[in-house]
């Protein structure tokens, strides 16, 4: 289960910020449904690591599962031990990046800048979130990918919903974190189903413009 793969099937993250592991299998269960191949479980949620194992035994064959707002190596580890692939942090940090690698995780750190874009992939990362979307523009993301080596995978973070995708990927953008606008804290599997048709209509070359 590799990043290109799922970024091919939707380059769609879930970003769960808040699930509870007692409703984090029939969440993903109706993204999966959907079409999502990648999901976060934010490490600031109710017993993450409990989410994380649990979505692994039950579509880690089939999908990305991962963790988000990591900050330590010894989180890297941890969810390395449940099973999760995926390792997403708020923040450029290239120890958090090595640790992610050094475990066999695909690393997708946080950036703003070219010079922490730059220092992310030389520490191994396999893709880059632009954090927080909000502050920047795709004007931006178009800049900062006329410099970085070719080929490199940038996933506008925060902020993002249907009515923005277009002008992002307009810009080159590999895809996309999504966090309330595919998941709240109370949402059920069906309100989630929803929000994802929504997203996934909207997307370039899926139903968007």
């Amino acid at each position: 289960m590799d990043l290109t793969s799922c970024l091919t099937r939707c380059p769609l993250v879930a970003i769960l910020r808040g699930i509870r592991p007692e409703e984090a299998v029939s969440i993903t269960g109706a993204l999966e449904t959907a079409g999502f191949a990648i999901v976060e479980v934010p490490l600031n949620s109710p017993d993450p690591m409990t989410s994380i194992a649990d979505l692994v035994r039950r579509f880690g064959e089939r999908m990305l599962i991962g963790a988000g707002t990591v900050m330590t190596e010894a989180q890297v580890a941890a969810i390395a031990a449940a099973g999760g692939r995926l390792i997403v942090t708020p923040h450029a940090d290239a120890r958090i990046v090595r640790a992610a690698r050094q475990h066999g995780l695909i690393a997708i750190p946080g950036c703003f800048t070219p010079a922490e874009a730059f220092a992310m992939l030389e520490a191994g990362a396999e893709a880059l979130k632009l954090f927080p979307a909000e502050g920047a523009s795709p004007a931006m993301l178009r800049a900062i990918r006329a410099v970085l080596p070719q080929g490199t995978r940038v996933l506008p973070v925060g902020g993002i919903d249907a009515s923005n995708m277009t002008a992002w990927r307009a810009a080159g953008a590999a895809g996309f974190g999504i966090g309330s606008a595919i998941y709240k804290p109370g949402d059920t599997a069906a309100a989630v189903a929803g929000k994802a048709r929504i997203l996934l209509d909207a997307l370039p070359g899926r139903g968007g413009e």
